[in-house]
């Protein structure tokens, strides 16, 4: 995909956004928005992955079928499940059950099924609580699917989340969707929305202009400056690190092996999860980082080898 189509996907989801948040809080609607492109990136790398592993054994799309392929392996192989999903966790670390998948998510908006916002509610909860082996506990605890600013009742809230789901999808569906565009268009839709926040956007969101500057300098040999930049760093830190577009480009200077641990800390809530969900959706393994909430004292257990302030 072209840096121009990137920006044609990133402006065709914030035109979404613009037109479904109606009389919402744009700071509200972004935290809806950004974990269901968080869904799509990981179901899209868990089926994927799931194709390789089960190979010739993976089911085909039947296209008059509201089943995705992998519901259908589950199905068919109830005894082998248990260590399908071992084998998942070492490979891609995480495991999301068929039920919670996007494709199975989009067609009970599509088809405008009212146990969408159950479905919804009950997936949440699973990636939080199991579908990682490392703690992820919270990462939708600003997401209130009961919220009345999505309606007055569940069948409003179900009816507004179907409309939401089914255009995001929609909107996405005309471009290349590889874990890299899906995870520039967030780091997009993060910048719109802060760029909507006034004085507030400093609370998660560093400019990229300011951000790649920054990461140029902190990937400098700083003993040599003149031999350009380092090819290892051993650990990067971030003790403020808003939705993580910092760390990210440091990591984005030198490549995706060239950090041995990313650390970070964030005092806002959930400025906090977007950091997390931020790191997954650019393929940063969960065992590759560390995000904390908390304030600055924590920078003491992380240590100070390379620490950037933003």
């Amino acid at each position: 995909m072209t840096e121009q189509e990137q920006k044609q996907l990133g402006a065709a989801l914030w035109a979404i956004a613009d037109q479904l948040r109606g009389a919402m809080n744009a700071d509200d609607f972004r935290d809806y928005m950004l974990s269901f492109l968080f869904l799509r990136y990981l179901s899209d790398n868990y089926e994927s992955a799931a194709k390789k592993e089960l190979g010739s054994d993976y089911p085909e799309q039947e296209s008059d079928s509201k089943s995705s392929p992998l519901n259908i392996w589950y199905k068919n192989n109830p005894d082998d499940v248990a260590l399908f999903e071992k084998q998942m966790r070492n490979k891609v670390h995480y495991v999301i059950k068929p039920d919670h998948l996007w494709s199975t998510i989009y067609e009970l908006a599509r088809t405008q099924d009212n146990e969408l916002l159950h479905t919804l509610e009950n997936g949440f909860k699973y990636i939080e609580n199991e579908s990682f082996e490392s703690t992820f506990q919270g990462l939708f605890s600003e997401i209130n699917l009961s919220s009345d600013k999505l309606g007055k009742n569940y069948t409003d809230r179900n009816a507004k989340l179907c409309t939401i789901i089914t255009k995001i999808a929609e909107g996405i569906a005309r471009f290349s969707t590889s874990s890299d565009i899906l995870g520039d268009a967030y780091e997009y839709l993060i910048g719109q929305f802060a760029a909507g926040s006034g004085k507030k956007a400093g609370e998660f969101y560093t400019p990229q202009q300011i951000s790649t500057i920054l990461s140029e300098i902190v990937t400098l040999d700083s003993q040599e400056p003149a031999t350009g930049k380092k090819k290892k760093l051993e650990k990067v830190l971030d003790f403020a690190c808003g939705s993580g577009s910092l760390l990210l480009n440091v990591r984005k200077q030198l490549g995706a092996h060239g950090i041995g641990k990313i650390f970070g800390q964030e005092k806002n809530i959930t400025t906090y999860n977007l950091a997390r969900m931020n790191m997954l959706l650019h393929g940063v393994k969960d065992s590759e980082f560390e995000i904390y909430h908390g304030d600055r004292s924590e920078e003491r257990r992380v240590g100070k080898e390379c620490t950037i302030q933003c």
